[in-house]
């Protein structure tokens, strides 16, 4: 069975991802790679020139399109808008959220203008916060919190779905 994390931006979903593909031997697949793969473009770029709701729908496309066992899944942080990717990623894998409080994301991010969230322009970030902890926590079948090592939480993870 695969595992999926979601979480928000700069939630270390990519860097516990890589971690934990290599504590399991399961292949690794990161979203937001696999986008900027396939429309040779970064995911700002792809804000820029379509919006944050056509990023939204090429991001639910690529998830549907993964076709996997045995594999660690980095989404990027706005999946979680997509009932469809979210209902397929359950069905696929064991879907964890790595949490992180408000003032660490504002920390981890620090300038992210360039970053590709899929927000609308006037949401602030606390609001983007709020709106998306409610549906990782709707979707996640675990929560693990994310404040140590990203190996730290890759270890909470394998012994949690094992």
């Amino acid at each position: 069975m695969s595992v999926s994390l979601i979480g928000l931006p700069s939630s270390g979903k990519s860097s516990v991802g890589v971690i934990l593909a290599k504590i399991m031997a399961f292949e690794f697949i990161d979203t937001d790679i696999l986008i900027q793969t396939k429309y040779k473009a970064t995911l700002q770029e792809i804000v820029d020139r379509e919006g944050y709701k056509r990023l939204r729908e090429i991001e639910e496309e690529i998830v549907l399109g993964i076709d996997c066992s045995d594999c660690v899944i980095a989404t990027g942080g706005s999946v979680v808008y997509s009932k469809k990717a979210m209902e397929y990623l359950r069905d696929i894998s064991t879907v964890v959220y790595l949490k992180i409080g408000f003032d660490e994301m504002i920390r981890r991010l620090g300038d992210y203008s360039k970053r590709g969230l899929a927000k609308p322009k006037n949401q602030t970030l606390n609001e983007l916060y709020e709106e998306r902890v409610a549906l990782y926590e709707k979707y996640a079948h675990f929560t693990v919190i994310n404040d140590k090592s990203a190996t730290d939480a890759a270890l909470k993870i394998y012994e949690l779905v094992r």
